[in-house]
């Protein structure tokens, strides 16, 4: 991948910086990937196929086919952003089942048709901690 990347750089006349910069990562990123010490992760790749929409991400992958997706192709669909932050009750009961009882008082979701009750929830943030929540 570090030669495609180097190829599509030329190809777009920028510098590693500017790519970095564009695409939101370190600067020193790009050039481990260029040098073949690291490979790029899932979100440089996401983010490269965000910022860069005519890119195509097979190609820079796998190497197969063009490095550009050909005007034929559809342009693909912006997916938009939320625009207020999901309340917890969405989150745990994203779609709504009959089976499930909810109990806030006891912090409890039990199914009445297996007898299960959660005993743990762990909660991962983004800055890489995490809170555990137990059923007592």
């Amino acid at each position: 991948m570090n030669t495609r990347l180097q190829q599509f750089l030329s190809a777009e006349n920028i510098t590693q910086s500017q790519f970095a910069d564009n695409i939101g990562v370190a600067r020193a990123s790009i050039s481990h990937i260029l040098a073949g010490r690291n490979k790029p992760g899932f979100d440089f790749i996401e983010s490269l196929a965000r910022h860069y929409p005519t890119l195509n991400i097979d190609w820079f992958i796998t190497g197969n086919g063009k490095m550009y997706k050909s005007a034929s192709e559809p342009a693909p669909v912006a997916v938009p952003a939320a625009t207020k932050p999901a309340e917890p009750e969405d989150i745990l009961f994203p779609f709504p089942d009959e089976n499930i009882e909810r109990n806030t008082s006891r912090k409890q979701v039990q199914n009445t048709a297996n007898k299960k009750v959660i005993s743990k929830i762990t909660v991962f943030f983004t800055d890489g901690t995490f809170e555990d929540y137990t059923n007592n």
